[in-house]
């Protein structure tokens, strides 16, 4: 099969060709001799495209001499989203049982063993954590024997690999009670602290400067060990999943971080009911010199927890606590709560990090700089990682894991690779940061109770009584509006290196034709709208003949005269988030809408995300759920981009005839992974994307 394109400008030819399982871009460049040499040059490069299981993993020896020297690096660092570590090392044994003959050339076989030695080394050196949590050693007793033995690092290579094997039987013969600790708990656990022993105001006498020292310090070691492919869609939004508690168990320290961090910023600032106004308002001010010491160091991940709490229900509805604040303090405040604006896809806290993510210092006025920070030391980037983690889900869910023939699509673990690389340049950024520990600020951070919803609100209420609603916030929303030039989208967020920082990179390509069109939610949740609705509320359960607000077409762009050019393929599109009424049914999952699909097409979805059977949608419903409790039941056979109101991307599949679903009274808004989403108004922490 062969598939041709030519590119005019710049004499070049993109082919598709298809060899054994594999199907190959090539570009070929074609430049023309000057005037005294008649004669022109061609330039022939290529990459793998898709292909088979077997014949990406056995590309992996054969990459180096057709070119494709990033296929490595690429694969392993994308290759969990399509096969497993297991099976990954039976193909490579199988090959190596039969490697070149001795009648083939002995520069093949020279070749050949390099390739072999130069994979290994990568992997054992990259992921050491893949061959140390395989179950039992057999695999790599059956490897060692096969690999080269021609050089010293081959010898150390092979050694390296028995070492493993010596491990993992040693911890075979352990009794199953001592087997356990894996890396995805190691060092991550602590005891419940004692709230009779929280000092809430105990952290005015820290100094500013040393609490983001402290947070930088955390954040900073939980970044470093981040494993950068737990971000994966295909990963991440599998780790609610039963058996597979212990997934992504990097992520999941991060986002228990940022929550514990927000926790402690509410705990601080509403535990002690007794306080007055302008008492409370130091510990707001507070906060406030911490989140700016914090952006001096370039801690971004502690930075939007901090004003996320800041921005929380509770706290926000505080009115005469926000009115005795500094001035000062609330216009600093709003500087920073500036930075995570969703506008433009994150655009401004994209661009701070592409400017400052290998950088020695953080690029603010030079005498805040130097007031915050020591000039002696270097200091790395920590992101927020939801900004990350959301470009990688959109990703999984927009383009298809494999091709019409069942081949693997690669160009998407390509694209995924790019997101991965910018946050592996921002971990290189903080390895050789060094800071002291204060064991004073420790122990009361790790003293902070932790509060419930509920309990949030309830002290918040006593601290003033409401006597009006309080503010709340519209669900998170996905709204398609007018179509900007799509190439003016800038979703690149690498640092220095040009390597990482193309804009007009693939995926960046691709995010800004999804992303650009969508003032989309962040990642995950951290809900805290502990508002409890009226006494005198009452569910109601809305069918589309029920008058709702006025129903906008998601503003797909049909009267912009830029979207002539887009045939409506990534206008008519949402992201909404599904739930069932399951056992785990305050679990999301993220489903992209299309303006072609009805209702039974979008429950299959949902069903086959939650792991049940696609076939059984007839026997399921799709409702919307609305704000203030209220909820739309989209027809059996309606198109659902245009039943759905523009107001929610929350919907819940639930069995028909179930009775009142879950979104009609107080939803349980807690689940296991938590990051949040800022809002300037009216400034809550919400349900997010996933």
């Amino acid at each position: 099969m062969k598939t041709t394109w030519y590119c005019p400008l710049d004499l070049s030819t993109v082919v598709e060709e298809e060899e054994d399982g594999v199907i190959y871009t090539v570009v070929v460049k074609q430049q023309h001799g000057g005037p005294t040499s008649p004669f022109s040059s061609v330039s022939r490069s290529q990459c793998v495209k898709a292909g088979t299981e077997e014949k990406l993993v056995l590309h992996l020896l054969h990459s180096f001499s057709m070119g494709d020297s990033s296929f490595v690096t690429i694969f392993l660092s994308t290759y969990r989203s399509f096969t497993s570590t297991e099976r990954v090392l039976d193909i490579l044994t199988d090959r190596l049982e039969n490697p070149p003959g001795e009648s083939e050339k002995s520069q093949t076989r020279q070749s050949f063993n390099k390739a072999v030695c130069t994979v290994f080394r990568t992997w054992l050196m990259e992921y050491p954590e893949d061959f140390r949590t395989l179950r039992e050693p057999s695999r790599l007793l059956r490897l060692a024997p096969l690999l080269p033995q021609d050089s010293s690092s081959a010898a150390d290579l092979r050694s390296k690999v028995l070492a493993i094997a010596e491990e993992l039987s040693e911890r075979a013969l352990l009794p199953d009670a001592h087997k356990g600790a894996s890396l995805s708990d190691e060092g991550f656990s602590s005891p419940p602290p004692d709230a009779s022993k929280f000092e809430a105001a105990t952290i005015l006498g820290f100094p500013a400067a040393l609490i983001a020292e402290q947070l930088t310090k955390i954040e900073m070691e939980l970044f470093v060990r981040l494993v950068p492919y737990h971000c994966l869609g295909s990963l991440w939004s599998q780790r609610d999943k039963k058996g597979r508690e212990g997934v992504c168990w990097s992520v999941r320290a991060t986002v228990r971080q940022f929550n514990k961090l927000a926790n402690a910023v509410m705990a601080s600032c509403l535990w002690n009911r007794a306080l007055r106004s302008q008492q409370r308002a130091r510990l707001l001010e507070k906060w406030i010199s911490v989140a700016e010491e914090c952006r001096a160091r370039k801690n971004f991940s502690s930075l939007f927890a901090i004003v996320s709490a800041l921005q929380s229900n509770p706290i926000h509805r505080l009115r005469r606590t926000w009115q005795d604040t500094d001035r000062e303090a609330m216009r600093r405040y709003e500087e920073l709560s500036q930075i995570f604006s969703e506008k433009d896809n994150y655009f401004q806290s994209r661009e701070l990090l592409k400017e400052e993510g290998t950088s020695k210092f953080a690029n603010i006025d030079n005498k805040l700089n130097n007031k915050h920070v020591n000039k002696s030391n270097a200091q790395g980037t920590v992101p927020y990682l939801g900004i990350f983690l959301k470009d990688l889900t959109m990703l999984d869910t927009a383009v298809k894991d494999r091709l019409d023939n069942g081949y693997i699509n690669f160009d998407k673990r390509r694209r995924e690779f790019e997101v991965l690389a910018q946050i592996r340049l921002l971990q290189s950024s903080c390895k050789n940061c060094v800071f002291s520990s204060d064991e004073a600020f420790r122990q009361w951070y790790h003293s902070v109770p932790t509060l419930r919803e509920e309990e949030s609100y309830r002290l918040s209420s006593d601290i003033e009584a409401p006597s009006e609603p309080s503010p709340r916030s519209n669900p998170p929303t996905v709204i398609i509006t007018q179509c900007p030039s799509l190439s003016s989208s800038r979703i690149s967020l690498a640092g220095d290196a040009d390597s990482h920082a193309d804009v007009h990179s693939p995926v960046n390509n691709l995010l800004s034709k999804l992303t650009k069109h969508m003032r989309s939610p962040s990642v995950s949740c951290l809900d805290v709208d502990t508002s409890p609705p009226p006494a005198d509320s009452t569910p109601a359960v809305l069918t589309p003949s029920t008058p709702t607000k006025s129903h906008r077409r998601s503003a797909s762009c049909g009267n912009n005269p830029l979207n002539n050019n887009v045939q409506g393929s990534t206008a008519d599109m949402r992201i909404i988030r599904i739930r069932m009424d399951l056992h785990d049914g305050n679990l999301y999952r993220s489903i992209l809408v299309t303006s072609n699909d009805k209702t039974p097409t979008v429950i299959s979805s949902a069903l086959e995300k939650h792991s049940q059977d696609p076939k059984q949608a007839s026997r399921y419903e799709l409702i919307q759920l609305l704000p203030e409790g209220k909820e739309l039941v989209i027809p059996a056979t309606g198109n659902v981009f245009y039943a759905m109101t523009s107001s929610s991307v929350d919907f819940l599949v639930k069995k028909k005839g179930g009775g009142a679903a879950l979104g009609l009274h107080a939803v349980s808004t807690e689940t296991s992974a938590t990051f949040p989403r800022v809002k300037a108004k009216p400034k809550r922490l919400v349900r997010a994307l996933f």
